[in-house]
């Protein structure tokens, strides 16, 4: 109970410090995007996050004097991030059908539809095509809401029924590699990601003629937020109206794409869209604009050698060390405090004890993160900064952990013989004597295998820390995977996660044997 309530307090002054430090500083525009969705957001051969939608947002911030800041997230805990004021908006591709009520919305400023990829040399060349087959999307997407949604045509939803199979998956890195693998017939995803995909891949798949659907993207805010949403309004149409908007468009090479319109008077809720001052303003002229040389694009896949790639992971790397290090740093001796209540003789603290300890093993870790994380905003209304991200990790992999050494650590000591405790006693040992210098060393010994298991589980869990869009070393993978659309940032991930193992069981090893004389 001591231990929660001293991680409550530090909760609180670690949430409470970001404000005051905020006051004093530029005011931040903080975009929440999926960095696994090129070209709107992705991380660059540069270990730069960059995008159409980045583009866009940066412009906005330098003009009206804020501070962009770039926050990857998990895209199943977009509402949360948003909710709790973690992020300011979300800007990366979101669709804004099927969501009208759940989001302030700017004006729609770009047109989507949902397409359909198939291999090549399928035989599927239109959606009736895919009766009996396995069609994948990505969880919680616009194609699913096409295929399954309550706004579904009706002709979706008969070509839902056909499928043999429809599959989610986290992100459409996967959904091409079942595709690839012949696990899947086809993808249905957004038409600016597929044709990114396909840049890099276009002797492997075809993108069908039919569309699933058409819907539109917007800038999505907390609920309510109309002023911050206004502000953001108003410089993108003053970004239209000079230019920039569309060459930040033909740029990423969306210039077909662009539906943002000085005509649109009310917001999809009816709110009135605010007049354009154009007094400041040079208006774009389209003769001279069509002088102008080419813009260099750059919506397209830039391949990287190994070399480039274990740079861009090395960032990742250290985030996975210090989530590694940290935990088994205050998780161990955590541990041991709860084994000693767990083994206490006062009934009330046992079953204190015992209550964590089921529910730090009875329930994901994933889950237990993000209670850690969200808490303090759902619980008590604190909005928490960005540095909490990492304690918040800190935090629940440290309770987690302790749990379960708790119960290795107590099974190690009721493994030694009674007699030992007694034959102490008689000898005049205090009971701290006893357990230091007679129960401790041996419970090390035949503790250490399954402490090394735990270690070694340890390291893999590590990639769990993405469920709080905290980039450790396996979600930067899948992002340059996604930016690269190949398999070889995953499986770099993979070749360390296996060295680093390794090193760990060997150390562990030789702990083994340094503790043999024991027996």
């Amino acid at each position: 109970m001591i231990l929660f309530v001293l991680l409550l307090f530090a909760v609180a002054a670690v949430s409470l410090y970001q404000p005051q430090k905020a006051k004093a500083a530029e005011k931040e525009f903080i975009v929440g995007f999926d960095a696994e969705f090129p070209p709107y957001g992705y991380l660059d051969e540069n270990g730069e996050y960059v995008g159409f939608d980045l583009d866009l947002a940066e412009e906005v911030c330098n003009r009206n004097g804020w501070k962009l800041v770039k926050r990857p997230i998990s895209w199943d805990s977009k509402d949360s991030e948003l909710a709790s004021g973690a992020i300011s908006c979300i800007w990366n591709g979101f669709t804004m059908n099927g969501r009208e009520d759940q989001y302030t919305w700017t004006t729609p400023y770009v047109d989507n539809s949902q397409v359909v990829i198939v291999k090549k040399g399928s035989g599927i060349q239109k959606l009736t095509d895919l009766k009996g087959k396995i069609l994948v999307v990505q969880a919680d997407s616009s194609a699913l809401a096409a295929l399954t949604g309550d706004d579904a045509t009706k002709e979706n939803k008969a070509i839902c029924k056909s499928l043999k199979e429809l599959q989610q998956v986290a992100d459409y890195n996967s959904a091409f590699m079942n595709l690839e693998s012949g696990m899947v017939d086809a993808i249905a995803m957004d038409i600016g990601v597929a044709s990114y995909q396909l840049s890099a891949k276009k002797d492997q798949f075809d993108m069908l003629d039919e569309r699933l659907s058409s819907e539109e993207y917007g800038v999505g805010f907390k609920k309510g937020n109309t002023e911050l949403r206004d502000t953001v309004q108003t410089t993108l149409l003053g970004m239209l109206y000079d230019g920039t908007f569309e060459k930040i468009a033909k740029k990423w090479e969306l210039t077909d794409s662009m539906c943002l319109s000085m005509d649109d008077k009310t917001y999809i809720d009816g709110g009135k869209v605010p007049e354009l001052d154009t007094s400041k303003l040079t208006k774009k002229d389209d003769g001279a604009a069509a002088q102008e040389e080419t813009t260099e694009t750059a919506g397209s896949v830039k391949k990287q050698g190994i070399g480039q790639i274990v740079k861009q992971l090395a960032q990742g790397m250290l985030a996975t060390l210090g989530i590694f290090f940290f935990t088994l740093l205050f998780s161990m001796p955590l541990g041991l405090l709860v084994m000693a209540v767990r083994m206490s003789k006062i009934k009330p603290l046992q079953w204190i004890a015992k209550i964590y300890i089921s529910i730090m093993r009875g329930t994901p870790l994933m889950l237990q993160l993000l209670v850690v994380f969200f808490a303090p905003y759902y619980l008590f209304g604190i909005s928490t900064s960005y540095q909490y991200r990492f304690y918040a990790v800190l935090i629940g992999f440290s309770l987690n952990y302790a749990a379960y050494f708790a119960e290795i650590y107590r099974s190690g000591i009721q493994s030694i013989p009674a007699g030992q405790r007694e034959a102490a006693t008689v000898m005049g040992y205090s009971r701290s004597q006893t357990f230091f210098r007679i129960l401790f060393p041996q419970m090390v010994k035949r503790v250490m295998p399954p402490v090394t298991n735990e270690v070694i589980t340890l390291v893999k869990d590590t990639s769990l820390a993405f469920a709080l869009a905290y980039t450790e070393m396996f979600t930067m993978a899948k992002q340059i995977a996604a930016s690269q659309a190949s398999l070889m940032p995953l499986f770099v991930a993979g070749v360390f996660y296996y060295i680093f193992n390794f090193v760990v069981a060997a150390v562990m090893e030789q702990i083994e044997k340094k503790l043999d004389y024991y027996r």
